[in-house]
């Protein structure tokens, strides 16, 4: 027994043809972009890392900057110069000028307002030590006092 498939007549001339097959090429090339795309996005889940480690953020409140005291005098010598106030995120206030700062791995680095420049290490949560400018640490230390929830 010979079987035929039937044959259906979709398109009325040539002009059909190509009009269909641009809006196919149009759909798989929009499925290919959002495929790609899509999954690059949900595979990624995290941003990249950047480079000196993962950014982080300081505890909010007040940091008071010295230098070491001796067993004759007082415990520390302020450096009321250097104190701040981080406020939110990656902002601190110095000398009632806002800046921002970089903490990335171990550094904190203020890159911007009075301080800009300025990078620390950090010892502990809420204990920072001023770098030298060959990145050893410094005798100045930050600590936090006064925390802010």
């Amino acid at each position: 027994m010979n079987r035929t498939l039937p044959t259906f007549r979709i398109f009325r001339s040539t002009a059909g043809i190509r009009r269909a097959f641009s809006r196919l090429a149009a759909l798989g090339i929009a499925l290919v972009m959002l495929g790609t795309t899509g999954s690059a996005i949900a595979s990624k889940g995290t941003p990249p890392p950047v480079p000196g480690g993962p950014l982080h953020t300081l505890p909010l409140g007040h940091y008071e900057c010295e230098m070491p005291g001796d067993a004759t005098g007082a415990v520390g010598k302020p450096m009321n110069s250097f104190d701040f106030q981080v406020v939110i995120g990656s902002s601190y206030k110095a000398q009632g000028v806002r800046g921002s700062y970089l903490y990335t791995g171990e550094k904190v680095v203020m890159t911007g307002g009075v301080l800009k420049g300025l990078a620390f290490h950090r010892i502990s949560n809420g204990f920072l030590r001023k770098l030298n400018a060959n990145g050893s640490d410094s005798d100045m230390r930050c600590v936090l006092s006064a925390h802010v929830k």
